[in-house]
């Protein structure tokens, strides 16, 4: 019978302090760390994104960072690929692969068999899709999708185009829903000796923890960050530009609301996206939670932490 490649997966919601324990986890297990966080692929999108520092890595092997230009599109089935590839690859060097982050989409496409990937592109449609772009903009197709589902809608911004073709693509073929899929098409994938591990703490602390960090992103130069990447040319409409903390720079940076409004809606935002994290996380019930408040060092989290992870990967 064929060995099973290892996997531990390191999720939660932001700013819970997925980073500083995915590394002391690499330093024990031998392992190397795969990010699962959209907003990180993406060159010069440092700071909003709370990238990991080259000094914070510890000599710890980081993919799927700083992967692309800020204009060109990554899909979940690109990143499936490509983390799929290193996985594999860091078990043949006899390593234990660490995937870190809260992309949602990113981690099922791990840890399930989503087969609405499955469903065949209609070239016809994409191109019908595409010149009602043209004609009628972004939001009007992102208001077909909104009719059809909502949840979908919801998810997916309207600046994105290729996935809002997309989830009305696997519709119009199907009859059915992307969510639909989601929701009852998903198969856990049986290849992996898998340790899902899940970060939480008191929501009130967590939420502390949240307005913190968007108050050291202001200070280590998140609005210069912002006008660097608007003056390499970039379009403020790019899908990644509506990434929380860029969005609500670009529009103080434009004179639409005041620096105070700006700060206080990242803070907002990033407390909400928590929010989403920890309910389409907790649908898993293969991820095993460490509540932060019940330990009392750092220390103590991760020893708990590596005693379930040994009892998961051989």
């Amino acid at each position: 019978m064929k060995k099973k490649d290892n996997l531990v997966i390191l999720l939660g919601p932001t700013a819970i302090g997925k980073t500083s324990t995915s590394i002391e986890l690499a330093k024990s297990l031998n392992g190397e760390i795969i990010s699962s966080d959209s907003m990180q692929i993406y060159k010069y999108m440092d700071i909003g994104s709370a990238k990991i520092l080259n000094k914070e890595k510890k000599g710890i092997p980081h993919y799927i960072v700083d992967l692309i230009d800020i204009d060109e599109e990554f899909s979940v089935s690109d990143y499936k690929i490509k983390a799929e590839k290193y996985i594999k690859d860091i078990n043949k060097r006899d390593k234990v692969p660490i995937v870190t982050g809260g992309t949602g989409l990113y981690i099922n496409s791990l840890v399930y068999d989503l087969n609405f990937t499955e469903v065949a592109a209609n070239e016809n449609f994409r191109r019908k899709m595409e010149d009602f772009v043209k004609e009628n903009g972004n939001k009007a197709l992102h208001k077909k999708l909104e009719i059809i589902d909502v949840k979908s809608a919801e998810r997916i911004h309207p600046n994105d185009i290729k996935r809002v073709i997309r989830a009305l693509e696997i519709y119009n073929e199907t009859g059915n829903t992307m969510t639909y899929y989601n929701k009852n098409f998903r198969t856990p994938v049986s290849r992996y000796n898998l340790a899902m591990i899940g970060l939480n703490m008191d929501r009130e602390a967590l939420y502390n923890r949240i307005n913190k960090r968007v108050d050291n992103m202001i200070d280590k130069g998140l609005i210069e960050e912002v006008k660097s990447i608007i003056n390499m040319g970039y379009d403020p409409d790019l899908v990644a530009l509506q990434g929380i903390g860029y969005k609500e720079i670009i529009m103080y940076l434009e004179d639409e609301i005041s620096l105070e409004e700006s700060i206080n809606l990242i803070k907002q935002k990033s407390r909400n996206y928590a929010k989403r994290q920890l309910t389409w996380f907790r649908r898993d019930n293969r991820i095993k939670w460490f509540n932060r408040d019940e330990f009392n060092t750092e220390t103590e989290l991760n020893k708990a932490i590596l005693n379930y992870i040994k009892t998961k990967i051989m």
